[in-house]
């Protein structure tokens, strides 16, 4: 056993057995990055600890849940990919596409591969491979075949607590969180890529303002917003349910569908309280992250006092708007009660917004399809290069296809020649649930 140095009132040990029958290797509480970055090299991050066998490697969080998995056997896809169990208890396989294919499409290096439907247009189907399902159908079966004798009392109890955690508790768990919510988080913000989409989420309203025909991940519910009560006992919840891996998260999310649409006063007491509530403040990770939707009009209404409040709170604040097309035609298609010219305000104050605030980060979705017409791209053009006289470091656009499981060629070769063109940093919008 090697007793390493203690952080963050965490010790680091490590043990290692190797014998005929099993070799064994366990390091409790590793210390990963504590800080986002983009790399084309895998790197995990918080405080978690690691079982590794001659087959196989498990990490887990501090409340003893599995985090990740990968097989060593020749099988396995490739020695950089990896499967990452999510909060909402999906697993995602991380494969490299290519590196620098898939950070040109998504601004990050790896590419997540979802186990249900959504709109990407990149990846392969992992989870048919013999290999990846098997690891993500019977992790728990390989731990629960492990010795928990025959090694000190810290990593005998280490293992126990890690067998007790079965896929049917970590179900329960997962329905826990979206109890709390009152429901999923059916669609992350795009720019939860940042941190890895490892966001708490904290409903303060539920639906949206509208109810466009193309949507396929907002709820019906009419647009309300949620008691002050209702949002401490969130609070509250959260923060037993995560318990001690609260310390590796440093990002909120706040829903539903349009929290901008909630009074300032609630959105900048919400955000105050939380960040206090969760102790942002002594958490592991670097810096302190804000995500976010808004609509059109909710945008519109914010006032500049919001937003210079905002500015000052402890966070990099990222607010996503739909705006999704800049032509009314295709507007009045996709069936969103806007006109051309809202959408146009509101384009003309993200730019305001962004150059004004070094906190804050407007960020605009627009949709692509082979069947949207050829007006519909015409003006995007003259939203994301004609608008502007130079190139612009902030405020992504995200381009996200209407379809859902239909990987199509002409779209992401539409989507590589907007890009090329656009004065904005732009990516694909790959939709995820928690």
């Amino acid at each position: 056993m090697q007793l390493l140095p203690k952080k963050n009132g965490y010790k680091m040990q490590s043990f290692q057995t190797r014998n005929l029958s099993q070799e064994l290797s366990i390091e409790l509480n590793c210390y990963g990055a504590n800080e986002y970055t983009k790399v084309s090299f895998p790197v995990k991050y918080g405080i978690f600890s690691r079982l590794e066998t001659c087959d196989y490697i498990f990490e887990f969080n501090l409340n003893h849940e599995i985090r990740h998995a990968k097989s060593k056997k020749r099988t396995w896809l490739h020695p950089s990919e990896w499967i990452k169990r999510t909060m909402g208890d999906d697993w995602v396989y991380y494969s490299t596409g290519g590196y620098s294919g898939v950070f040109e499409a998504l601004g990050e290096y790896y590419l997540p591969n979802l186990t249900y439907p959504t709109n990407s247009l990149l990846g392969g189907k992992p989870f048919e491979e013999t290999e990846i399902d098997d690891i993500a159908r019977n992790w728990h079966e390989v731990i629960s075949q492990l010795p928990d004798t025959g090694m000190p009392v810290e990593f005998s109890q280490w293992i126990q607590s890690i067998q007790q955690q079965s896929p049917e508790k970590l179900q329960k768990k997962a329905q826990k969180l979206f109890e709390i919510s009152g429901s999923r988080v059916t669609v992350m913000p795009p720019d939860a890529r940042h941190v890895d989409y490892n966001i708490i989420p904290l409903n303060i309203s539920d639906g949206c303002l509208y109810k466009c025909r193309f949507c396929k991940v907002k709820n019906k519910k009419n647009f309300s917003t949620r008691s002050e009560q209702n949002i401490q006992q969130q609070i509250i919840q959260l923060k037993q349910l995560l318990n001690k891996d609260l310390i590796n998260f440093n990002a909120l999310f706040l829903g539903e569908h349009d929290a901008l649409n909630a009074h300032c006063d609630l959105i900048l007491t919400t955000i105050q309280d939380a960040f206090d509530a969760f102790e942002f403040q002594s958490s592991y990770m670097k810096k302190n992250f804000l995500f976010m939707f808004g609509s059109v009009d909710s945008f519109l209404n914010a006032g500049k006092i919001f937003f210079k409040t905002l500015n000052h709170l402890p966070f990099q604040t990222f607010i996503n708007l739909g705006l999704e097309s800049y032509d009314q035609s295709t507007l009045d298609l996709l069936g969103k009660p806007l006109t051309q010219k809202q959408v146009g305000q509101a384009f003309e104050k993200v730019q305001i917004i962004n150059d004004t605030f070094s906190n804050i980060e407007i960020t605009c979705n627009f949709v692509m399809d082979e069947s949207l017409p050829d007006s519909h791209y015409e003006a995007l053009m003259t939203l994301i290069r004609e608008s502007v006289n130079r190139t612009k470091p902030k405020g992504c656009i995200y381009l996200s296809p209407l379809k859902f499981g239909c990987p199509s060629r002409q779209v992401l070769y539409d989507f590589y020649k907007l890009k090329s063109q656009s004065r904005f940093p732009t990516f694909l919008y790959l939709i995820q649930r928690l």
